[in-house]
């Protein structure tokens, strides 16, 4: 009876297994359909919503708006309160300025390509200038990340600081005379003596004309004893031939030591409140460009006009400094264009080039404190280019 009951058991045993395998086996060719169905419709679902979306686009629904900024109004400019200090406020992030007037033919194919930023690197970093008799360090940085470099060359020069003013932008060195190093900067022969003259150095460290730059002047100063205080800088004082060339000579120094300390540089914050106010300014009237003033003497401003035209590849035709006018050709690539025979201008024969001719009249007038630059459109000349747009194209390449 033990053994049959065994032998029945190990049947309903087996028959069960049998029955719950087929169970589950159809419960996971179930799931696998499902789930296959599942994966099926998805790439129809993105499909319909991609459908859906262009439908959209073609109806209007979804508007285009890419180009909406070309006519946007301009908005309010902000004003600030009656104490507040302009000049601790500027731009972020300067927007280049479009001329409404032809905004309208600015379309989708015509949008203006942005600026190149890598215009506002200068050519020559630490480069020495020169301009009617003054001399200035001109670096592509901002005064308050060149205030403590300035400051570790006249420790590195055993100049020393006696006496300094971020707000000015003014360092004064101590006596010169009794520091080796120092005397051979300022080419002092000998040793010291009672009987020699007293020296000592000024660095003035200033924003630059062009946008994020600095300019560093130095002079050398003979003085009876020394200084209880900071001298002021005297900006109609002009060095004689032989001052000239020593401070170009530090110049040239000074611009070696900051280029080789570039990694090492660091940010005043006492500087940060130097005065940092635009040098050059485009005056507007009814969204129209109308002048650029600079406060600047007429030397430096002239010679800064007649850099910006040559970079802005405007040809000049004739200038008169004394009378304050330079006429160039400002005329865009499609006037340039000399019309059919310019198919065969490789036949030298056959090439009807213009000459550069008198299109508009650049002028620069001096005022009491500041001068002025101001465009007019030659008077047989019927082109595209007006003052305003000269004017704004000036500007970018001023500033």
């Amino acid at each position: 009876m033990q053994v049959l009951s065994r032998i029945r058991y190990s049947r309903c045993t087996a028959s069960f297994k049998m029955v719950v395998c087929k169970a589950l086996t159809f419960k996971t060719e179930a799931f696998k359909s499902q789930a296959f169905h599942i994966q099926a419709c998805k790439p129809l679902a993105t499909a319909a919503g991609f459908a859906l979306l262009a439908g959209l686009g073609g109806c209007g629904v979804l508007s285009d708006r890419s180009a909406d900024y070309v006519s946007a109004p301009e908005g309010k400019t902000i004003e600030l309160p009656a104490s507040a200090d302009e000049s601790r406020f500027r731009q972020v992030m300067p927007v280049r300025d479009i001329n409404l007037a032809n905004a309208g033919n600015l379309y989708s194919d015509g949008i203006p390509t942005p600026p190149d930023m890598t215009s506002e690197i200068l050519d020559q970093n630490y480069a020495v200038e020169e301009l009617d008799g003054r001399a200035w360090l001109l670096v592509n940085d901002v005064p308050g990340r060149l205030w403590p470099a300035v400051t570790a060359y006249m420790s590195d020069r055993r100049l020393g600081v006696a006496f300094d003013s971020p707000q000015l932008g003014l360092q004064q060195s101590e006596l010169v005379n009794f520091s080796l190093r120092a005397r051979e900067l300022v080419q002092l022969e000998g040793e010291a003596s009672a009987s020699e003259p007293k020296v000592l150095l000024q660095v003035r460290v200033a924003p630059g004309v062009r946008r994020k730059s600095t300019e560093i002047q130095v002079r050398n100063i003979v003085v009876a004893d020394q200084p209880e205080a900071l001298l002021s800088w005297d900006t109609t004082l002009a060095p004689d031939a032989a001052d000239l060339e020593l401070q170009k000579r530090i110049l040239a120094d000074m611009g070696e030591f900051l280029k080789a300390g570039e990694e090492n540089k660091s940010f005043s914050r006492a500087a940060s409140g130097m005065t940092s106010k635009p040098l050059v300014k485009l005056i507007s009237e009814n969204e129209q460009a109308r002048a650029i003033e600079m406060q600047l003497d007429y030397g430096r401003a002239w010679a800064e006009v007649s850099r910006a035209l040559n970079e802005s590849d405007m040809t000049i035709i004739d200038l008169n400094r004394s009378a304050g006018w330079f006429q160039v050709d400002y005329r865009s690539a499609d006037e340039r264009e000399s019309g059919w025979f310019s198919w065969f201008s490789w036949f030298s024969w056959f090439s009807d080039n213009e000459a550069p001719r008198h299109t508009h009249t650049v002028n620069v007038t001096r005022g009491e404190q500041t001068v002025q630059v101001s465009a007019e459109t030659a008077v047989n000349d019927s082109g595209e280019q007006t003052p305003s747009t000269l004017l704004n194209r000036l500007f970018d390449y001023l500033y």
